[in-house]
């Protein structure tokens, strides 16, 4: 961090650092949050499970275009992330399912904006 220091009166130079540090600490929070939803693949499979608790083919075929390898290792990365958890069944054969945490819906209003943006943008650039 910079500290900038301008002698107009104590108080503006505390100000200055705190708005410094707010800015720093919304930065670093929104790069976490850019971490954990980067890529190609992760908001899909998050859209996919708000429709509800999926198995791996069931999030595949809402994914076409994703493979198999590619599907685990985003979902293992979600999971280490608290936004879906894995749920085993004991049955025969074994059943997995998937499905958002309160973290992983709580991206529901990001979502929702996003899609928003989104229908904005093609018809702005797009003209679709």
């Amino acid at each position: 961090m910079v500290t900038i220091i301008i002698s107009v009166n104590d108080n503006f130079q505390l100000f200055f650092e705190m708005k410094n540090k707010t800015c720093s600490y919304k930065l670093m929070a929104s790069r976490d949050a850019l971490t954990v939803i980067q890529g190609k693949w992760r908001l899909p499979i998050i859209i996919s499970l708000t429709y509800g608790a999926k198995r791996f083919g069931e999030i595949k075929n809402d994914i076409e275009d994703i493979s198999p390898k590619m599907l685990s290792q985003e979902l293992k990365e979600l999971e280490h992330n608290k936004l879906i958890t894995r749920n085993i069944y004991d049955s025969m054969p074994v059943t997995v399912e998937y499905t958002l945490t309160p973290l992983g819906k709580s991206l529901k209003k990001l979502l929702d904006e996003l899609l928003d943006w989104g229908l904005h943008f093609r018809k702005e650039v797009v003209g679709k």
